[in-house]
């Protein structure tokens, strides 16, 4: 499988033994936030997090994974062979289906964008085999669009989306009183209108953001409280999930692109120190008003830059 972007989850023993063994490769090793470290030689680069994930790109990551991570390190061949053991490991997901995921709301700057996406066997087998996988663990916009365009031609016809601009989710934000509230609409309303567009689906799925399932089925319309609705931690990891949450990324990178060109300024994304400086300055040209057009004042961010 051609691909320059791997990424797996390792033990804190495995990192330690893949150290060494990129060490004795000759690679340079280093270290950037939230890391146990970086190795890089010529233009591979992998990164394991202390989280435990294990990140792997650039050109000769197939090389690097097949010959020296999993038979040395993860003692098991998955590399590609992931839609063959998905359907061993998780049959369900080839069966006809919704994934629910969002986007924004870790954002400070930007829309909240939730989209649902319908997949069946020869759609969900397409977008595996394409390494459709969780906008999270995917860093480049490039790439996020890339799939992006092509989940909309796989699913056309068969997902929606639900884009919330900032001064919209500012008046939602504070009729519903807390986030919980706020994504339980937006889901319930993606789903709805992707149910207009495949009225025989059977059951979807969404990520368990809330800490009560009811919070969500308390929201859902007409068309979604016929059909099955499952919630729990890690959805991403369905591609009907995957796949919503790659549209979703890809909308909120381009509604992002239009806020920053009509204030003339690169939004960042996040909620860092490079958002509260942009924040401060857009405060002192325009005062809340004109953070409303392109912020969630909600955030901690807003009350910190007013008290200056």
């Amino acid at each position: 499988m051609d691909t320059k972007n791997y990424v797996c989850t390792i033990t804190a023993e495995q990192a330690n033994q893949l150290k060494s063994i990129v060490e004795q490769k000759g690679f340079t090793l280093d270290q950037i936030p939230y890391s146990l470290w970086r190795a890089r030689q010529n233009k591979l680069t992998i990164v394991a997090y202390a989280s435990g994930k294990l990140t792997v790109q650039g050109p000769g990551t197939g090389e690097f994974i097949q010959f020296t991570l999993e038979p040395e390190v993860l003692k098991e061949a998955r590399f590609g062979y992931e839609t063959e053991l998905a359907k061993i490991e998780n049959p369900q997901m080839f069966e006809p289906h919704a994934g629910i995921d969002e986007s924004g709301k870790g954002d400070y700057f930007g829309p909240l964008v939730i989209a649902c996406a319908y997949t069946d066997a020869t759609s969900a087998q397409n977008l595996l085999d394409a390494g459709v996988m969780d906008s999270k663990r995917i860093s480049s916009d490039a790439k996020i669009l890339q799939l992006d365009a092509l989940i909309r031609k796989e699913c056309a016809g068969k997902f929606s989306l639900i884009t919330v601009g900032p001064e919209a989710y500012n008046r939602l934000y504070a009729s519903f009183g807390n986030l919980n509230r706020l994504l339980a609409w937006g889901h319930a309303k993606s789903l709805e209108e992707l149910l207009k567009l495949v009225p025989t689906c059977p059951r979807a799925i969404s990520d368990q953001f809330a800490s009560t399932e009811a919070t969500v089925r308390n929201a859902l319309q007409e068309r979604g409280r016929a059909i099955t609705l499952e919630q729990h931690p890690k959805a991403e990891a369905d591609v009907a999930v995957a796949a919503a949450s790659i549209l979703a990324r890809a909308e909120f990178v381009r509604v992002m692109k239009r806020l920053g060109e009509s204030i003339t300024l690169v939004l960042p994304k996040g909620a860092g120190p490079a958002v509260t400086q942009t924040a401060a300055a857009i405060y002192r040209n325009g005062g809340e008003e004109a953070l409303r057009k392109v912020a969630k004042l909600h955030f901690a961010i807003t009350a910190a830059i007013k008290q200056g």
